[in-house]
């Protein structure tokens, strides 16, 4: 019997961030791969995710990579840092994503894919820095929603209430999963590839492996790599996150929608979606 590939692409959600198992992160892919393959069955699983990758990264570094491969399953989840860098673009984000999964699809892999939960929120952030963010995640997800139906992906809806409002399943930097939350990401992927046929082995358990982070350990990483992070977005998302601020207090927008600022979203990306999706 031939083998099984399973290749991740990706940022840190993918890469594993947030669940830790013998000094190195696992994630809910490398969860997710013990569960695919049938009685004797070997498998073959590349996680090509990388912390911090844009859709650019992706397109241009993993998925030639990832086609090389001749994978049965690819998993494509990316966008979160799209949404928060100085120069995101919804148009440019489309026909990456478009590309990446055309490539994979054509290549013969069953593509898996997910929406993503609102940064702003998970951080608490204040209203008028959360809007803007809150905006370009909905700009994504819609993008990620039409892409997945185009190629006929496994879809997992990350951005539902019952994700984002479960603080168990999520890390002390609100942003990744914690080893709850990657097996709960896994569990699900699990059961809508068993729905196709297309995973054949045990459903990956909900129960941790790993105790939980102390305290002291988790104020350490925040204080480390936790602080890096913030720098680094900071300086690049920063102070065009407070423009986009002060445009929100000028033109007075309210969290449900409307005003020029919304108007001004949705023209984009119905430009993205058409001339992606050759409307």
């Amino acid at each position: 019997m031939p083998p099984l590939r399973f290749v991740a692409l990706g940022d840190s959600f993918s890469e594993g961030v947030g669940d830790r198992a013998d000094g190195v992160w696992r994630g809910w892919a490398a969860l997710l791969a013990d569960g695919l393959p049938g009685p004797g069955q070997r498998l073959e699983f590349v996680n090509l995710a990388v912390s911090g990758a844009l859709s650019a990264d992706v397109a241009e570094h993993q998925a030639p990579r990832a086609v090389a491969l001749r994978p049965h399953l690819a998993s494509v989840v990316v966008g979160v840092n799209d949404t928060l860098r100085h120069g995101f673009d919804i148009g440019r984000f489309a026909g990456r994503l478009d590309r990446v999964l055309a490539a994979l699809d054509a290549a013969g892999a069953v593509l898996l894919t997910a929406c993503l939960p609102d940064p702003g929120r998970m951080l608490g952030l204040p209203a008028p820095l959360a809007r803007p963010l809150a905006r370009r995640r909905r700009s994504v997800n819609a993008v990620v929603h039409a892409l997945s139906a185009r190629h006929d992906a496994v879809h997992l809806h990350l951005a539902d209430p019952a994700w984002t409002a479960d603080r168990r399943l999520w890390s002390a930097d609100r942003l990744h999963p914690g080893e709850p939350g990657h097996r709960a990401v896994a569990g699900a992927f699990h059961r809508l590839l068993a729905e196709r046929g297309l995973a054949r082995g045990p459903a990956p358990s909900p129960e941790a492996s790993e105790p939980p982070p102390t305290r002291a350990e988790t104020a350490r990483w925040l204080a480390t790599a936790g602080t890096g992070w913030v720098l680094r977005r900071s300086r690049d998302l920063l102070p065009q996150l407070l423009l986009l601020a002060g445009e929100e207090l000028l033109h007075r927008s309210d969290a449900a929608g409307g005003g020029p600022l919304d108007a001004r979203a949705e023209t984009a990306l119905a430009e993205a979606l058409a001339a992606t999706m050759g409307e």
